[in-house]
């Protein structure tokens, strides 16, 4: 009966895995959309018309994205997903999670007999997709921030040639590279689509919630209504955003001991047990078989969480 379950098991994983590899890019979706709707026709009835309004899909599977539509959590894996510029879904984020947590539990029930230490190994190793889109998004943030600069650098001379605010967040989402053009080519669009400024900058803020993209936008909105130099207070901007970042990066390498500390300190303990169960099982066999063995792991791990918590609370200094 083992047998049978691994071997489905196997044949589910990699069936997902091979599903995952040939799946459709988001370009490929567009092309074959536009590709169907030019097979239609051009001439349609009112019923065949498409929607106007913009509709947010949360799977590709229309029962699942429904039942997700239901949670409030979905609406903030979505935002994540979208600040993150991953091809991820909710749909598949969330199903991933499940089928990494249900894998675990039946798999470690072969070495693990304690029912809460494999709930505990489940719920570390099914947050790796959300720790993956939200490492994706933090780099993305960290690459917009060093090239905001730029970007307010060619707003600033855009400015003091003669162009208005407008035309300059158009020559940065055209010559600026990507994160930063990008998000600007949107607060163009949704400009050229009706959205009055001020939203289109407030939804540009909305999806990159930085704090030097705060005060870019805090510093156009201002002036757009009290009036002013714009490029003057670009200067002004830019100048605390490069003093912020000097800041940040002195920040890094004072604190980049503590990091490594809590890295070695943190993975020094499951290395080590690795590494003895393999040479010596019967050694580390107490741990997960007597009661009191488990008792002390999951103690431990609990004061590692703890461990973990106060070192990133210590070396995370706000600028």
């Amino acid at each position: 009966m083992a047998i049978v379950l691994i071997f489905v098991v196997v044949v589910v994983l990699s069936f997902s895995a091979v599903l995952y590899i040939t799946r459709p890019s988001s370009q490929e979706k567009q092309l074959q959309q536009r590709l169907d709707d030019i097979s239609v026709g051009s001439v349609r009835t009112m019923e065949e018309q498409p929607e106007l309004l913009k509709t947010v899909s949360y799977s590709d599977i229309p029962l699942l994205d429904a039942l997700l539509k239901r949670f409030s959590v979905t609406r903030n894996l979505k935002d994540l997903i979208a600040q993150a510029n991953s091809q991820w879904t909710v749909g598949r984020l969330v199903a991933s999670t499940a089928l990494i947590f249900a894998s675990v539990i039946w798999l470690g029930s072969f070495w693990i007999p304690s029912l809460p230490l494999r709930l505990v190994l489940a719920a570390a190793l099914c947050s790796a997709p959300y720790v993956s889109v939200r490492a994706q998004r933090t780099r993305r943030f960290r690459k917009f921030e060093t090239m905001l600069l730029d970007a307010l650098d060619l707003m600033t001379r855009a400015l003091r040639a003669g162009h208005s605010v407008t035309s300059a967040v158009e020559m940065v989402a055209r010559e600026v590279a990507a994160p930063v053009g990008p998000e600007f080519r949107k607060c163009f669009e949704q400009q050229n689509f009706g959205l009055p400024f001020r939203e289109a900058m407030e939804d540009l803020a909305r999806r990159i919630p930085i704090a030097d993209l705060q005060f870019l936008v805090t510093a156009i909105l201002v002036q757009k209504e009290s009036g002013g130099n714009l490029a003057e207070v670009l200067d002004k901007a830019g100048h605390v955003i490069r003093e912020r970042l000097r800041i940040k990066g002195e920040l890094a390498i004072y604190t980049a001991q503590g990091k490594l500390t809590g890295w070695i300190l943190g993975l020094l303990p499951f290395i080590l047990f690795l590494l003895i169960s393999l040479f010596n099982p019967s050694y580390t066999s107490v741990l997960m078989n007597d009661p009191l063995g488990q008792k002390a792991v999951l103690v431990g791990l609990g004061m590692m969480a703890i461990g973990f918590y106060l070192i990133r609370k210590i070396i995370d200094i706000k600028v």
